[in-house]
């Protein structure tokens, strides 16, 4: 009977873990799944389109690059009890806090007007107008910030990360072979040679993994949520589980796409779901209410901090456990940059592409800025303790910025410049 007892007692304590885990899990999940935002579904629907699943490999490496990133926030979150703004402006003083301030404000509300056109473009699909979008995405993101509790928000927000996973089932749905997947897609290699447009591909998919604006959200996040110095692991676990789901349901798009569509060129999520429902009904229905998902996480995260970063830079109070009467101007600025946002998709004749395009522009600029920052201020032994990185975490981490800067920086200079690599 000893082996029933210490059954019964290793249970007991699994079931202690998972339910501790459940009580603080969030940021990790919330940040990792919105970075499959709008833009996000559409560079890997066109990437699976494009390449078929000869770029799975590329997406595995991504998951470990934005879970090391990421847990730095974590951990420098839980330490100082600041978000990122506001220990950028502790740490570098008012002229590197004004300059990534302005750059986050900025790429925020253009990466918001993407996430709209994901949105109303998804739900187009359907027969409904965008200004009906827009109307109900606004009144159902307000209701989610105006309760007052951080813990109802990011439930709420937790539930539709769930959703996200439908691109799993509706991969199923286009029977891929298994044996094609893993000959194709794990062995590394650069389908049609190394050239300009195989370039973009890889740099849009850097881009979709790792955004400034996930730096400042996950940060303010883990303030907001109350976690401690003794919660960092299970903040980090809870970022690595975020990871792994953010990777799968990206190799799962390519999957789907790399089946149905290869071959043919994708301008965007919308596109690729209505040449799904030509060939299977069902699969591009699954794509179109992943894509509102994806946009709806992305609005949800965005939105978010940018009004926390106003409120850290300010003074203002900045909480989702306050009421509005509390924090007024949190709220101002959060629904300020949300309904504009909103109204632009309307304009009749706006660029879109355009933006989307100056979007892309404006975070490689900020990317490189924001990480140097973060891996300073973890190597910041009078702000961090014992919680600085150590020897392994520079070298993995400055590893990964300097890779980042450069591929960023040739990134850029394609966007601006689409023939410099052929």
């Amino acid at each position: 009977m000893n082996w029933v007892a210490r059954f019964y007692y290793r249970m007991q304590r699994w079931s202690k873990a998972v339910r501790l885990y459940l009580v603080l899990a969030g940021p990790g999940v919330v940040v990792m799944i919105a970075d499959n935002d709008a833009g996000g579904i559409t560079t890997y629907a066109a990437t699976g389109a494009k390449y078929e699943y000869h770029l799975i490999w590329f997406l595995v490496i991504l998951g470990p690059i934005a879970y090391y990133i990421q847990e730095m926030t974590v951990r420098l979150g839980a330490v100082t009890k600041r978000g990122h703004a506001e220990a950028i402006f502790d740490g570098f003083g008012p002229f590197w806090g004004w300059f990534s301030l302005l750059d986050l404000l900025l790429v925020d509300w253009l990466t918001l007007v993407t996430e709209f056109i994901g949105m109303t473009s998804a739900l187009a699909i359907f027969g409904v107008p965008p200004w009906l979008t827009v109307v109900g995405v606004c009144l159902l993101m307000g209701f989610m910030v105006v309760n007052g509790r951080y813990w109802t928000w990011e439930k709420l927000a937790l539930a539709f990360c769930v959703l996200n996973l439908i691109y799993i089932p509706g991969a199923f749905l286009v029977h891929p072979k298994v044996s094609d997947v893993l000959a194709h897609g794990l062995i590394p290699n650069f389908p049609g040679g190394f050239n300009g447009q195989l370039f973009f591909f890889l740099m849009a998919n850097i881009g979709t993994t790792i955004a400034p604006w996930m730096l400042f959200f996950q940060q303010s996040s883990v303030v907001d949520k109350g976690l401690k110095e003794k919660d960092i692991a299970w903040g980090k676990f809870d970022t690595l589980v975020g990871a792994f789901f953010t990777v799968l349901v990206a190799v799962f798009i390519v999957i789907v796409t790399g089946t149905v569509l290869n071959g043919q060129d994708i301008n965007d999520a919308a596109q690729a779901s209505k040449k799904l429902m030509e060939t299977d009904h069902y699969a591009g229905v699954f794509m179109a209410i992943g894509l509102f998902d994806a946009g709806l996480l992305g609005a949800i995260c965005i939105s978010l901090a940018s009004s926390w970063a106003f409120g850290e830079v300010f003074g203002w109070a900045h909480s989702l456990n306050n009421k509005i009467r509390e924090a007024p101007l949190f709220y101002v600025s959060y629904f300020f940059a949300l309904i504009t946002a909103g109204l632009v998709v309307l304009i009749p004749g706006a660029p879109l592409v355009l933006i989307t395009l100056f979007v892309q522009v404006v975070a490689v600029t900020l990317l490189p800025a924001a990480l140097v920052f973060l891996i300073l201020l973890l190597n910041d032994k009078d702000t961090m303790g014992d919680r600085t990185n150590g020897l392994w975490d520079n070298i993995i981490n400055g590893s990964i910025v300097a890779t980042i800067i450069v591929l960023s920086t040739l990134y850029g200079v394609s966007t601006l410049f689409p023939t410099l690599f052929n």
